[in-house]
This record gives C-alpha cells, structure tokens and sequence, in this order.
C-alpha cells in the first residue's frame, strides 16, 4: 500500500482544513486507517483511527474537531479538522495498517496560526 496525503497548510486559529490521504494497492479496504501527527520536538501521536469496519477512535486532541471518514471505493481516508488551534500545528501522516505491517504517506503540514 502507497499513501499520498495531501491538503496542509496554513490556517487561523478557528479555521478549517481538511487532509486527505490517497492509497494504492489492493487491500486498502482490509487495512485500519489512521492520521497520525508529530509536531516539533515531539512524538509522532494518534490523532483517529477508522477499523475495516468503520469503529471510529479519536485521540482527545481532536475529539469534538476533527472528524475521520474512509471511502473504499476511492482508496482514500479524510481528516476533516475544524475549530483548529495553534497546537494542532504539525506534520500530519496518514497511516494504514494490515496484518501487523503499517504503511506511511509522507506527511502533510499544518500550520495555525494565532
């Protein structure tokens, strides 16, 4: 599985952005998808995660903002990211996971500013 993220940039504090994460490969529908985040200096975090099935999780850092969705008959997972603050400021990788191997896109930066 290949993944192209794409859709950072720079936003207020307020502001929306919506991230979208393209795959190729044949098992992208039988993969759990996720948007992970590392801000400088920092860890690379879970921001949400959708099952095979759908089950939604979101870290507390976006629960209430941001909101996953996967389409499988596009290979594409969203982020879609609202009410943004300057701590969400990041590099933002989508990520798909499969039988204990994950596969990450390169990564896609969000700057918000104040």
């Amino acid at each position: 599985v290949q993944l192209q993220a794409s859709g950072g940039g720079l936003v207020q504090a307020g502001g929306s952005l919506r991230l979208s994460c393209a795959a190729s490969g044949r098992t992208f529908s039988r993969c759990a998808l996720a948007w992970f985040r590392q801000a400088p200096g920092k860890e690379r975090d879970l921001v949400a995660r959708i099952s095979m099935l759908g089950y939604i999780y979101y870290a507390d850092s976006g629960k209430g903002r941001f909101t996953i969705s996967r389409d499988n008959a596009k290979n594409t997972v969203s982020l879609q990211m609202n009410s943004l603050k300057v701590e969400d400021t990041a590099v933002y990788y989508c990520n798909a996971g499969r039988l204990g191997i994950d596969y990450w896109g390169q990564g896609t930066q969000v700057t918000v500013s104040s």
